[in-house]
């Protein structure tokens, strides 16, 4: 899984270069010229390599993060030193979210520079057995680097809609050219890439997220030895389920559960999260094997 998952980083980057490779085609046919697309290339990689060191201190800063130290909540700093002994993993940093809404997310290149954190309403509605199975979750995504896939997607994939967006500015304001050779075929061209780049986009946010999120489930309750405290947390994720007060959805797929507002079915099929329900399920079908 491990060597899985740092493939599947650098396919992510590869397949985010040559999106923004689509996109900067489809601009230069209207602003004319291959520097255009040369230009894209080139901010492609640049942008791919600042997100590949910054992406986890963007999420924590989206999110409002604050890093503690064991004084300062030696509770959750105590479960994490705990897990982090099981796992054998090194110590991450801690930081809490203060937000009602139960949640909590792990981030970070690898290991060594991984960081977890809760919310505050998370460590309010959870028993200690709870809490320590959610950071055991999390310490799992750390351990799999799962962490680095999902940080390079997150940092990746936001930037996407924006450059669509640009594509589809520069169509409506420098015309069509219409009757000029194949300009209806690359008028098509250019719709779809503006359309199906962000659709692209989540949907790599949601092989990477989805999939890792029973695994992590599974690995938890390895970690712990059984998976009844797993599976209590997770119904009790979806008993308070409710969305945090600070909305974002490029980081949403880095969280144990969905902090989106709840939409139609749409929403639900380009959600970054499988159900609660199924996760648990999961679990329960499970139990045999621990």
């Amino acid at each position: 899984m491990i060597v899985k998952n740092k493939i599947n980083t650098v396919v992510i980057m590869a397949m985010f270069v040559a999106i923004i490779g689509a996109i900067s085609l489809v601009i230069s046919y209207f602003w004319g010229g291959m520097n255009v697309v040369i230009g894209g290339i080139v901010f492609a990689v640049l942008y791919t390599l600042l997100q590949y060191f910054l992406a986890s201190k963007i999420a924590v800063l989206s999110t409002g993060a604050k890093q503690i130290q064991k004084s300062d909540n030696p509770r959750l700093f105590g479960i994490v030193q705990k897990l982090s002994r099981k796992a054998q993993l090194p110590m991450p940093k801690v930081y809490i979210i203060d937000d009602p809404a139960p949640n909590a997310f792990a981030t970070g290149r690898n290991p060594k520079t991984a960081l977890v954190c809760a919310t505050t309403g998370l460590m309010d509605i959870m028993n200690d057995d709870e809490l320590e199975a959610v950071m055991a979750h999390e310490m799992s995504h750390v351990k799999n680097y799962d962490i680095r896939v999902s940080m390079i997607a997150f940092g990746l994939a936001s930037v996407v809609g924006v450059l669509s967006n640009i594509a589809g500015q520069t169509i409506i304001n420098d015309g069509r050219r219409d009757g000029e050779g194949n300009g209806g075929f690359q008028m098509i061209l250019g719709v779809l890439v503006i359309i199906l780049a962000p659709i692209l986009a989540l949907v790599i946010q949601m092989a990477v997220s989805r999939s890792r999120e029973f695994l992590a489930d599974a690995s938890a309750a390895k970690i712990m030895g059984r998976p009844d405290n797993m599976i209590s947390a997770l119904k009790q994720l979806r008993k308070h389920s409710k969305p945090m007060q600070k909305q974002d959805s490029a980081t949403a797929m880095l969280f144990i559960s969905n902090p989106l507002r709840k939409g139609g079915a749409v929403a639900r099929l380009f959600s970054t999260h499988p159900p609660l329900e199924e996760r648990i399920v999961a679990l329960e079908d499970s139990k045999h094997g621990f």
